[in-house]
């Protein structure tokens, strides 16, 4: 098994799990919860797969935390791009808005591949990717 990642404490357990949970950025919400796995005892290669991220990235991401802090872990590109094909139209988005603010079907919390379910029942698709539910949960819940 590979060592584990030395990861610099700049933030607690709780506050690496809050980074991520509050960003409002997907990718950088990704690189939050790869560092909270890897300050959890992760390996750096098992927490990349569990965020689906590329390897060879998510070590320079723990590199450049551990050397740069928090700051690091932020969006660096200027230009922010908005998502090139939606999954649901306005009144679809308007329609899982709502949604959120009531219990999941199962009664539980919403989650990503719950959202990823919803969405492919309105949509009629055969699969929708859990990121792809994350992503709508985050843009739509504000911050729930």
């Amino acid at each position: 098994m590979p060592p584990k990642a030395a990861l610099k404490s700049y933030l607690t357990l709780d506050e690496l799990k809050t980074r991520y949970r509050r960003a409002r950025d997907t990718s950088e919400a990704r690189r939050w919860q790869l560092i909270h796995l890897v300050a959890q005892d992760w390996t750096i290669k098992q927490a990349a797969q569990a965020v689906d991220l590329n390897y060879d990235y998510a070590k320079e991401i723990i590199r450049r935390y551990n050397q740069n802090g928090p700051e690091a872990v932020k969006n660096r590109s200027q230009k922010r791009q908005v998502s090139p094909r939606s999954l649901l139209t306005a009144d679809q988005q308007r329609e899982l808005k709502y949604a959120l603010q009531s219990p999941a079907p199962d009664g539980g919390e919403w989650s990503g591949p719950k959202v990823a379910r919803w969405i492919a029942e309105k949509t009629g698709r055969s699969h929708v990717w859990p990121q792809r539910g994350w992503d709508y949960l985050k843009r739509l819940s504000n911050g729930r």
